[in-house]
């Protein structure tokens, strides 16, 4: 890529230097491990991955408990067929239950059950102490801001306002 955001072809890469390759690096890192950290965390307070409770969670979140699954794969970034897969393993444990959407038949809605709800508020606590430990305290207060900012501008530039993402303002 080109310092403007070409491929470039034909023109020789703009390499990144020291600095933008450690940042590169560190990014690399937390990609990978974050993920797991936060799986390790929530399979031992309630047996789920951290897909399954984002997606659980994002449910919770909506004044309803559903959402449509095209919407929902929005929310949480997932392709139909994985969403698909994880509903059912959900719908089996008695978290979730998908119905034929009233208003458009070719659509279906999720909803978090009762019981989803209950896993989710019993587990968001300790969720939250992992998620501040590894994130928010390790950056610290004045990383907050320079980091979700940094956060915001790399998902703009992967998907240009396109998909709904996980934000503060989307519920």
């Amino acid at each position: 890529m080109t310092q403007n955001g070409d491929s470039g072809e034909g023109i020789d890469p703009v390499w990144l230097n020291a600095q933008e390759r450690t940042l590169w690096l560190s990014l690399t890192s937390v990609l990978m491990k974050l993920p797991t950290a936060l799986d390790a965390q929530l399979q031992k307070s309630a047996e789920l991955t951290f897909f399954e409770y984002l997606l659980l969670a994002m449910l919770t979140e909506q004044p309803t408990k559903t959402l449509k699954m095209s919407e929902l794969a929005e929310v949480t970034n997932a392709s139909l067929s994985r969403l698909s897969h994880v509903a059912r393993r959900l719908e089996a444990r008695g978290l979730l239950e998908r119905s034929e959407d009233a208003t458009d038949r070719r659509c279906t809605n999720a909803t978090v059950t009762t019981t989803g709800v209950a896993l989710v508020e019993a587990s968001a606590l300790e969720h939250v102490r992992t998620v501040r430990r590894l994130v928010i305290d390790a950056v610290g207060p004045h990383g907050v801001a320079s980091l979700s900012e940094g956060c915001q501008a790399i998902a703009e530039a992967i998907d240009p306002g396109g998909r709904r993402s996980l934000r503060p303002d989307c519920s």
